[in-house]
């Protein structure tokens, strides 16, 4: 399970990012509920969430050419460092008095240094680990450490929250920044890679876009990816409402709602780290989206506690088992001086598609309600799910050949090594 960690780098990565994503668990959650403490309206909510996420759509796929041609351990030091100075001005802000034009402001700012920062740091997973084989497992270590943040930022914040306000928790993940930063300054002798040539923009553009568009293995995760990103990924929007409205409970509700979906997404990581192959992802990824459908459906009708952190348990488990799943497919079968662009249309996926998603949950859930907006949601998880499964054999002829060349195929591996043998010249 930890294979990824035997490299120097990646543990530095890894033990620096672990803190700093604890800082912005509790900020999202700070957020949110901000929000709706000075609103009290579902629509702002997915209005403040689709700000700091559409710079992500608009700008993902441009970033990705830069990301090709740039340094990327360069690019990810600077955004980390932009990201400290805006956590800052938003506890600054939040600790004297802030008004919502401009929480919209510094959540948009995030999302410009997010567009850079995601395909940046997805592609320099395999210059830390420095092999392809132990990609797929940095990738699911990766998960692990975002869920296990995920499953404690929540908790920690919705207790900050509840003792001392939102402040302080953008206070912490603004120095909490600084762990990851340093881990990225103590790098040393990263793999080398050869730049992608400098072409014009829209080259550059069409290129990443012809390989995603064109490779079924490629296309249709992403296709799924997004739709299940549109519709079902905003029910994180409208937690606060269950908490406060639906479960009749206060901030530790709101925590307990976030810490147990972190929960089921670090347990999907582990489990995913534990693999030893990539083999057997494609049809992982529709039964998650399935999954992930029928939980927030579940999510949806229940009014107990008790019963909804199991399903919320469920819905996150199932979430990450679909994007991680995903991002390691096409982070195995995309070559390198294309990986930068192949990681902006995940990127655009999976958060760009998220801020329109905010949108529809919000402007539902202010005309149906929150309960009756997870069921239309869900069901249309579930009817991805169904258009994936159509897909898969198509997927499986498609990316055969790629697992061959790269010697996922053991069996097939074994075989065109002995046939290589056979047919070459004993030395003289």
């Amino acid at each position: 399970m930890g294979r990824a960690l035997s490299h120097r780098n990646y543990r530095l990565f890894f033990g620096g990012q672990s803190l700093s994503l604890i800082g912005t668990w509790m900020t999202r959650v700070a957020v949110s509920w901000l929000v709706y403490r000075l609103t009290g309206s579902p629509l702002l909510l997915g209005v403040v969430s689709f700000a700091g996420q559409i710079p992500t759509f608009l700008l993902a796929p441009f970033a990705g050419v830069w990301v090709d041609r740039w340094n990327r351990h360069h690019v990810i030091i600077t955004t980390q460092i932009l990201a400290m100075l805006q956590s800052f001005a938003l506890a600054a802000l939040a600790l004297t008095h802030i008004t919502i034009g401009e929480i919209l402001a510094l959540m948009a700012l995030q999302g410009l240094i997010n567009a850079f920062d995601m395909p940046a740091r997805q592609s320099f997973m395999v210059e830390m680990v420095e092999s392809r084989e132990v990609l797929g497992n940095a990738i699911a270590l990766n998960s692990s450490m975002v869920n296990m943040a995920r499953l404690l930022g929540p908790a920690i914040g919705g207790l900050i929250i509840a003792a001392w306000g939102e402040g302080y928790c953008f206070l912490i993940d603004g120095f909490s920044y600084m762990a990851v930063i340093v881990s990225l300054l103590m790098m040393r002798n990263l793999a080398r890679r050869n730049p992608a040539p400098r072409q014009a923009m829209f080259t550059a553009l069409r290129e990443g876009w012809d390989f995603v568009a064109g490779f079924q293995p490629a296309r249709a995760p992403l296709m799924l990816l997004a739709l299940v990103s549109l519709v079902g990924v905003p029910y994180m929007v409208l937690l606060p409402i269950f908490a406060a409205t639906v479960l009749r409970g206060n901030a530790h509700t709101y925590g307990f709602l976030m810490g147990a979906a972190g929960c089921g997404a670090l347990v999907a990581a582990v489990r995913l780290a534990a693999r030893k192959s990539v083999r057997g992802l494609t049809r992982l990824v529709p039964r998650s989206a399935a999954l992930f459908g029928a939980g927030l459906i579940g999510f949806g009708l229940s009014h107990w506690l008790w019963l909804s952190l199991p399903l919320i348990f469920v819905v996150g488990l199932s979430m990450i088992q679909q994007m991680a799943s995903t991002n390691t497919i096409l982070q195995t079968v995309v070559s390198d001086e294309k990986r930068g662009r192949v990681m902006s249309y995940y990127t655009m996926a999976y958060v760009g598609m998220a801020p329109w998603g905010s949108l529809l949950a919000g402007s539902l859930a202010q005309r149906l309600g929150a309960p009756h907006t997870l069921l239309i949601t869900g069901a249309c998880c579930l009817l991805g799910a169904w258009w994936y499964t159509r897909q898969l054999p198509a997927i499986r002829t498609a990316i055969r050949p790629v697992y061959q060349r790269l010697g996922i195929i053991p069996e097939v591996a074994s075989a065109i090594q002995t046939a290589s043998t056979l047919t070459t010249p004993p030395e003289e």
